[in-house]
């Protein structure tokens, strides 16, 4: 997840830099700190594949848009947005899901999934890095914790990571009740009440229009797109 990384580059960035404002921090500035040139490109091509870091992203754009009001969200935030664009780690969120809170996720289990989910495509080495990435992942993201000895636990979930993951589902073309039913909100856990709560504590942050009157609910994300962006957004959900 590179959180330290992004952290650094976001604090240091503004929410309007370009992509290649974004580069010339990393990879000529080294504001990274990386030995290396080559380190510090690949920092930036990995990144980049993480969250996009162009401001023409409208989910980065969200993602600069909530970052800097809660530094405990950040971590939450982060994933949330590696998981829409990295295919891996989003296969591996069923595999924590699936760990009742308090079990213990042993390397072993981890290189097991990846063997499973992506048969003859890593080696006995890339299971073991693989495995301790996704792990440091999930526990920075809260869903861990431990180091030696991981254990399934509850992440503590914010109103800007609220505001993200029913985001995500309007990119998808969900609406209404629908909104609370993607799988991004299924990843945060909680009962509906509690969901909702955290809902009407982004509104109240203005973080995001919620209407909930007579069991019908609305969500509104005013200014998070722009109208041609959200006129593919609104084409795209009809084909789905």
């Amino acid at each position: 997840m590179m959180l330290d990384d992004l952290r650094t580059l976001l604090a240091h960035t503004p929410a309007a830099a370009s992509r290649q404002a974004y580069a010339t921090a990393i990879v000529t500035d080294n504001l990274l700190g990386k030995s290396t040139k080559k380190a510090r490109a690949l920092s930036l091509k990995h990144l980049a594949a993480l969250y996009g870091l162009d401001a023409a992203n409208p989910l980065f754009r969200a993602l600069r848009r909530l970052w800097s009001l809660d530094a405990a969200a950040q971590p939450l935030l982060a994933l949330t947005v590696a998981l829409a664009r990295d295919p891996l780690l989003r296969a591996s969120g069923a595999f924590v899901l699936s760990r009742p809170v308090g079990v213990l996720v042993l390397p072993e289990d981890w290189a097991a999934f990846l063997a499973d989910a992506f048969p003859d495509r890593f080696s006995a080495a890339s299971l073991k890095s693989f495995s301790r990435n996704l792990a440091g992942t999930w526990t920075a993201a809260g869903f861990l914790q431990g180091y030696r000895r991981r254990t399934r636990s509850l992440p503590k979930v914010q109103p800007e990571v609220v505001a993200l993951s029913l985001f995500l589902g309007h990119l998808e073309g969900r609406s209404g009740q629908r909104l609370f039913s993607s799988e991004w909100m299924t990843l945060l856990g909680g009962i509906p009440a509690e969901l909702e709560a955290l809902t009407n504590a982004a509104a109240n942050r203005g973080l995001l229009v919620f209407m909930n009157a007579g069991g019908v609910q609305e969500v509104r994300f005013p200014n998070y797109l722009t109208p041609e962006e959200d006129q593919i957004r609104q084409e795209a959900a009809h084909v789905v």
